[in-house]
């Protein structure tokens, strides 16, 4: 069935126009014709037409003006108002659904259907149902953009397609959008406004899904102080006059389902704000983004991944990390390895699978930790500048890619650890900073949104939008991509208003002091639902300070973490070690003072990226002496952390004594390994590893005092300590370290058990590079006293060693 507009087909009520002389006119009316407002008009209209396009304007506004009867009035030709088509013309219309899609009409004949296409591209439209079952032309309202049908039919929804032709004589079909529900449902809305919709990231940003029977893009943005939103992209020619984007009820999010969209569509948001500002947007839910250094999102399938690490999944939970080993490796994908033949080009997750989970195999770590693989515009910031929190990089591939890794890691026994930056965002103009044209993620008073040293924004955690976004974000990494954890960068500047700020730049709470309460609750709000959501995971605090239940339960008073670096214990040890033996005396504390508050939260040990950098020397740099006693220090001071109650951490490169500082521009110094003193390094942390693994006294209850006792702390002027590590089941490993380069014999230590002790590692050995001093594989004890212990034994504790016993039972 053909049905046409009631006003008759385009061509007839177009002839007459068409037909007059345009320069006559023009030239006759423009002498009366001196209106600043008419110009005004015409101006704005300017911007979107050709030079015939702006005559034609122009003789309708002159024509309309005079009231000449040329052309009757184009408010007869369509049920439009003017403030209609302004709010379109203007960009600031907040509800386009309103008028534009199918409605029904009043008329003297019953209600019938209108529709209406804001296409000023166009200068021909047909329309057909999405059936074919019928047909219509649409009146092209003069030169204003619009065009209508008004069917005369029983108006009932339905949905169509538009066959356009350009005035450049393209064509194409489109299924008008406008045609369909919102997506987002009320009580989405309600979700994301009281900051409980978890699952964010399926209904916000661009999401491919079937609505209405048709598959298409459903695009959603939070821009609560906007005038106008549109979805711009490659496929409406980056053109923000086509899709203008609704905002659903005062909840300030912009919705619009676009059919037949699919993958890899590039799209930003186009946002007007509420002084007329323009502001061209990325996607802060964008599941995938342009290789840097362009930023366009990028549309992409969410679900369709096959994950193959179930068994892992259901057997590795948080809870059980505890009383397992925990070593890791921290590692920036992108200068772990280079591609030998193009050394600017980065490894993708493909290739860092076939590569870096092996290597991990064989070091026997148990768990892999990645700095930010968030979006992010700038190499050298490491990835801690986000700007698409929801994309994973696409230095490194697609996020399947990314996937296919972490369940390759899971089916080989590893973790994946995610380095997270909630803290704080970058400024760049295509980003989360003043989103809407105003603060809509960070706070607007800069002395609470604002880090003056490091140039970023604040989040501002105190608005659910907000908090809901980071929350979601979480979410996402740990469901959508079965991540075991996440490393939350820079806690202590979250949690202290004052933080990096002098006097007088700074807020203070309700209660006058420097506290962030809002960050605190956040941050329980996040722990207690990965608890519920994701029991899988770990959350890891990097918190500088002693700020008080860190790794307590929410409901114990805590923040709920499950671990925290501990800084203070690096801080001290790097600057002990890094003395000259003959001075360490002086400083024995720093070696001992770490066990006062060791079981005050559940720590891990770290050797970070941060230590490796900005001038601070690689970790060989830092250790004094010759090359043999650097290298002697260097595996002493691994040996120590390893012996030493809590997780482990140690950045790449650490593990083979780079001589340079990490440089992420470039990959590890991996030819080093053929150099007899760096491989012998590398085979020591390897076994070093697998001890660890091996033994569950070094781990199963080390965030409890029973799995720790002092044999002897206090021989300052020797610089030796010696303690003993317990599991739950009565197995000790007693482990004694000498941290000068004087070998000593017949030392004797005392022993908590009689008995055999076996030696099962020696730093000193030869296989490591040692001077290969030591107790030709075990020692007995004796039944004299000795360091409060009723048994002891001798030993031949080698220089710049640490030697590791176990009780043979």
């Amino acid at each position: 069935m053909k049905l046409y507009s009631s006003y008759g087909s385009v061509e007839s009520k177009y002839a007459l126009f068409f037909s007059y002389d345009y320069n006559h006119i023009l030239t006759k009316s423009c002498s009366h014709f001196s209106s600043a407002l008419e110009k005004k008009m015409i101006f704005k209209r300017s911007l979107f037409f050709d030079k015939k396009e702006i005559i034609k304007l122009y003789l309708l506004t002159i024509l309309h003006f005079f009231k000449e009867k040329v052309f009757m009035d184009w408010s007869k030709f369509t049920t439009l108002s003017e403030p209609q088509m302004n709010s379109i013309w203007n960009f600031n219309c907040k509800d386009p659904f309103s008028f534009l899609g199918i409605h029904p009409l009043e008329t003297d004949k019953g209600i019938k259907t209108a529709i209406r296409t804001y296409q000023p591209q166009a200068a021909f439209i047909h329309g057909e149902s999405l059936k074919g079952s019928m047909e219509f032309d649409f009146i092209k309202v003069a030169d204003t953009g619009f065009f209508e049908a008004v069917l005369d039919i029983e108006y009932e929804p339905f949905l169509y397609k538009l066959h356009i032709k350009q005035f450049d004589g393209c064509t194409y079909t489109i299924t008008d959008p406008y045609a369909f529900t919102p997506v987002l449902s009320e009580y989405d809305q309600y979700l994301i406004a009281v900051g409980t919709h978890y699952e964010l990231y399926r209904k916000m940003g661009a999401n491919i899904i079937e609505h209405q029977d048709v598959i298409g893009v459903q695009f959603a943005v939070w821009a609560p102080n906007a005038k106008h939103v549109a979805v711009v992209g490659n496929f409406n020619t980056w053109d923000g006059r086509r899709h203008p984007m609704r905002m659903l009820g005062s909840s300030g999010i912009w919705e619009i389902f676009i059919p037949h969209l699919t993958e890899n569509e590039l799209y930003r948001f186009e946002i007007h704000g509420p002084d007329g500002s323009l502001h061209t947007k990325i996607d802060p839910l964008a599941k995938f983004s342009e290789v840097r250094p362009s930023t366009a999102s990028i549309t992409i399938h969410l679900d369709g991944y096959e994950w193959n690490d179930k068994l892992y999944m259901d057997t590795h939970y948080a809870t059980r990390i505890f009383g397992s080993p925990m070593n890791i490796y921290e590692v920036h994908a992108g200068s772990w390895k280079r591609d030998p033949s193009n050394p600017e080009r980065f490894l993708d997750w493909d290739e860092l699978a076939d590569q870096l989970i092996p290597y991990l195999k064989e070091m026997n770590y148990t768990h892999v930790e990645f700095m930010p693989i968030a979006e992010h515009p700038l190499d050298e910031s490491w990835g801690y500048q986000v700007t698409g929190y929801f994309s994973p990089t696409s230095r490194y591939g697609t996020p399947d890619q990314f996937r296919r890794f972490v369940d390759l890691c899971h089916q080989n026994e590893i973790g994946v650890i995610l380095d997270w930056v909630p803290a704080h965002f970058p400024k760049d103009a295509h980003a989360l900073g003043r989103f809407d044209g105003t603060a809509c993620y960070e706070h607007a008073d800069p002395r609470q949104g604002e880090h003056p040293h490091w140039g970023t924004f604040i989040f501002n955690l105190g608005r659910k939008e907000v908090s809901n976004f980071l929350i979601s974000n979480a979410m996402y990494w740990l469901r959508e991509f079965h991540c075991d954890g996440l490393r939350v960068d820079a806690v202590a500047s979250m949690l202290y208003l004052d933080y990096g700020k002098e006097a007088g730049g700074w807020v203070p709470n309700k209660d006058g002091g420097n506290i962030n309460y809002e960050t605190m609750e956040f941050l329980k709000h996040l722990n207690s639902i990965m608890g519920k959501l994701t029991p899988h995971a770990i959350l890891i605090a990097e918190e500088s300070t002693s700020f008080p239940c860190i790794t307590r339960p929410p409901e114990r008073g805590g923040l709920g973490f499950h671990y925290k670096w501990n800084m203070g214990w690096m801080n001290d040890f790097l600057s002990y070690i890094e003395h000259e033996p003959v001075h360490r005396k002086y400083h024995h504390n720093k070696l001992t003072f770490s066990m006062i508050y060791a079981y005050s939260e559940n720590f891990i040990q770290v050797f970070s990226h941060d230590e490796v950098v900005h001038g601070k020397g690689s970790m060989l740099a830092k250790m004094p002496g010759d090359h043999w006693q650097k290298f002697a220090n260097l595996r002493l001071t691994y040996a120590f952390m390893y012996a030493h109650p809590g997780k482990k951490l140690n950045f790449m490169g650490n593990d083979f004594g780079q001589f340079r500082e990490w440089n992420e521009k470039q990959s590890l110094d991996w030819h080093l390994l053929s150099w007899e003193s760096h491989g012998k390094l590398h085979g020591m942390v390897r076994i070093l590893n697998e001890v660890y693994k091996k033994e569950s006294a070094l781990w199963e209850i080390d965030h409890h005092q029973d799995g720790f006792e002092w044999i002897w702390c206090d021989d300052a002027d020797n610089s030796i300590v010696s303690f003993v590590r317990k599991d739950a089941h009565g197995n000790q490993i007693l482990c004694v370290f000498n941290f000068t380069p004087v070998p000593r014999s017949s030392y004797r230590i005392g022993a908590p058990s009689p008995g055999i002790w076996k030696e099962i590692f020696n730093s000193d050995a030869a296989l490591f590079g040692g001077s290969n001093l030591g107790n030709l594989g075990q020692v007995s004890t004796q039944d004299i006293h000795w360091q409060n212990k009723p048994w002891s034994f001798e030993i031949q504790l080698p220089p710049l060693a640490a030697v590791y016993f176990k009780l043979n039972r």
